[in-house]
């Protein structure tokens, strides 16, 4: 396995109940779905969460991106976990899905198999992956926030369908908002969203132009703080050779869900040239200050973003299915 090697990241939350879903889909969703038909439901996922969590600190971060992933493209239907086949390249797949890290899937893969040895049959992919995210943020310090639950897996997963609908490091700010905004979330939920990045860590070809090659006056970008930019042109140093070297975005508190994120922002300590855009735009500084100095307000107003963002496009009824994989359909699909 290749090497990886990371500088800080991390963040919280809690939350209130949803007014914003049309009442005929998230009528099917209650977060006691499971209650009769599998109990253990809640007591499984958080057990395997925490045991994963253990031993490997970057799993929360990991299935956090991957929620992001799957949401954004087709809806929070786990078309993300299907593996692609002989007749069709899955979502994993495409180009900007290449840099998920396997423990996001793993963590999946492992609670439906004790699910499936418990209730066969019952627990959707997409539930499982809705509920692991949320427990893992609440087990890195974040806010708790109810999952409702009842979503069905997507019979659909293309990797053509993924380009263009997931925020890239490098894309401009007008753009990124355009993107949440086409997928009806405001401004001050894209910024509450991004916070997610407390716990993430960036790969350095994703940032690499801003230390080695910035402009043709300066190769590091003068937004950096120089002892911060300086350490980043070490940590990077061979990444050409190991693409897997990687940085944590926060680089104070990565083991931590919190607000400092926000704080890092504000001291030129931003990873990604699209967090940096973040501190400095009329458009989204106002909601940046606000959360690097009100952990609370951010913990409550990213639960319900997160809320928000996991009932994203959900598939219920006939529109879906309960996988006995999840990196499989039911049925074989060849066309």
């Amino acid at each position: 396995m290749a090497s990886s090697y990371f500088i800080p990241l991390l963040l919280s939350l809690s939350l209130p109940i949803l007014t914003f879903f049309p009442s005929t889909t998230l009528s099917k969703l209650t977060p006691n779905y499971y209650q009769k038909s599998c109990p253990k439901f809640p007591d499984i996922v958080r057990q395997i969460v925490q045991e994963k969590q253990s031993v490997v600190p970057t799993t929360a971060a990991a299935t956090l991106r991957l929620l992001f992933h799957d949401c954004l493209v087709e809806g929070c239907d786990a078309s993300i976990l299907i593996a692609s086949n002989a007749f069709n390249k899955a979502e994993r797949d495409a180009e900007n899905n290449l840099s998920l890290s396997g423990d996001g899937f793993d963590v999946v893969t492992r609670i439906k198999t004790a699910l499936e040895l418990q209730c066969p049959g019952i627990v959707s992919c997409s539930d499982i992956l809705a509920t692991a995210a949320r427990d893992l943020i609440t087990i890195e310090g974040g806010p708790y926030y109810p999952v409702r639950l009842g979503r069905k897996d997507g019979l659909v997963s293309k990797a053509e369908l993924v380009e263009g609908k997931l925020p890239r490091p490098k894309m401009p700010l007008t753009q990124l908002i355009a993107l949440f905004a086409s997928k009806k979330f405001t401004v001050q939920e894209m910024v509450a969203l991004v916070g997610a990045h407390t716990i993430g860590f960036a790969h350095c070809s994703e940032f690499s132009n801003r230390i080695y090659n910035f402009s043709k006056k300066t190769k590091v970008d003068p937004a950096y703080n120089p002892k911060y930019a300086e350490g980043l042109r070490k940590l990077c140093s061979n990444y050409t050779k190991d693409p897997s070297m990687s940085a944590f975005n926060d680089v104070m508190t990565p083991n931590k869900f919190d607000n400092m994120y926000y704080k890092n922002l504000q001291r030129g300590l931003a990873l990604l040239a699209s967090d940096q855009a973040l501190a400095v735009d009329k458009r989204t500084r106002p909601h940046v200050d606000l959360y690097a100095t009100n952990q609370t307000k951010f913990f409550q107003d990213f639960a319900h973003a997160m809320e928000k963002l996991s009932v994203y496009k959900i598939k219920t009824g006939r529109k879906g299915e309960v996988r006995r994989r999840c990196d499989a359909f039911n049925n074989l699909k060849t066309a």
